[in-house]
């Protein structure tokens, strides 16, 4: 078991919660109901679903008090169960995730890290493995969350493979 913090006012937008600007189409306030804590556990698990990540008996739970996601579950390996992880982690208004999945086989962690202003995937490679060139490592063990090398964004979390 792992407890991870992320921060829970940036990243993924996947719920509408305190929409307070919202305007219906008379130009007046509109009310936007806020998403039940299950539906938003439900949002996490298809995102994690999305990403092809192979965690058998998966279950999210989403607690809205504290905007804590519990993940419990089997990982094939660790990476998926890292991956699983992140891709709620990212998630706005997701702030610690509980991480109950248990790997098959053991194998060592990644590292992890939080981008800052001004990093790039070329940045954070010559950071931690020496070589700006082995941007495409972290690239790579971060997809689908990534998209693209240049797109990441700050405050985001992620995976550094050994």
């Amino acid at each position: 078991m792992g407890i991870f913090s992320f921060a829970k006012d940036i990243g993924d937008k996947i719920f509408n919660r305190n929409k307070k600007d919202a305007v219906s189409v008379n130009n007046e306030p509109a009310s936007v109901a806020e998403p039940t804590a299950q539906e938003i556990a439900n949002l996490l698990l298809a995102r994690i679903q999305a990403q092809n990540v192979q965690v058998d008996g998966l279950k999210v739970s989403y607690n809205s008090d504290t905007d804590t996601v519990t993940l419990s579950g089997t990982a094939q390996t660790q990476a998926d169960r890292e991956r699983a992880r992140l891709a709620v982690g990212n998630v706005q208004y997701v702030e610690t995730v509980i991480d109950d999945i248990v790997v098959a086989t053991q194998e060592p962690e990644s590292r992890f890290y939080t981008v800052k202003s001004g990093d790039t995937l070329s940045k954070i490679a010559k950071e931690m493995y020496g070589n700006a060139n082995d941007y495409m490592k972290i690239f790579d063990a971060n997809k689908p969350m990534l998209s693209h090398p240049d797109k990441i964004y700050v405050g985001q979390v992620l995976r550094i493979p050994a």
